[in-house]
């Protein structure tokens, strides 16, 4: 039962993407896919994925324990708050502190934590931004 409760909140988040999608303003100027086309990409992708669960449901699924469920909670309480400190810190702070608490929550020890959230901040920042060219949050050191 608990897996079509958890579908069916999938397929009303993914209505909702397309929803917001389509509030997305298009400028003169843009490429040919568009801005609403990867928002609505990711919600075809999670209400597939929704479905499955609403028809193929697990017979006995399993939950986590509590501290398990709480472990999580603050995972996604630190993305949030990710996303709140991305204009303020910047890009490349953010994602250093975000990336070192999840994986040492994934079972790092602290210090390769510290050290693969460095790491991975600044490889997405190489790829991304000097080589893509994409633009991210800048901070008040500049990147």
């Amino acid at each position: 039962m608990s897996d079509r409760i958890f579908g069916v909140i999938g397929l009303l988040l993914s209505a909702f993407y397309v929803w917001q999608a389509t509030l997305i303003q298009e400028s003169f100027i843009q490429d040919p896919v568009g801005p609403k086309a990867f928002p609505v990409l990711i919600a075809i992708v999670l209400a597939a994925a929704s479905f499955v669960f609403v028809l193929r449901p697990d017979p006995a699924p399993q939950w986590p324990a509590a501290g398990r469920l709480f472990e999580i909670a603050v995972s996604a309480a630190l993305m949030i708050a990710y996303a709140l400190a991305l204009p303020e810190a910047g890009f490349v702070a953010s994602t250093a502190v975000a990336a070192a608490f999840l994986s040492w929550r994934l079972g790092t020890h602290p210090l390769a934590a510290v050290i693969a959230g460095i790491a991975i901040a600044i490889g997405i920042y190489v790829v991304f931004h000097l080589i893509l060219g994409l633009s991210l949050a800048e901070g008040p050191w500049g990147f």
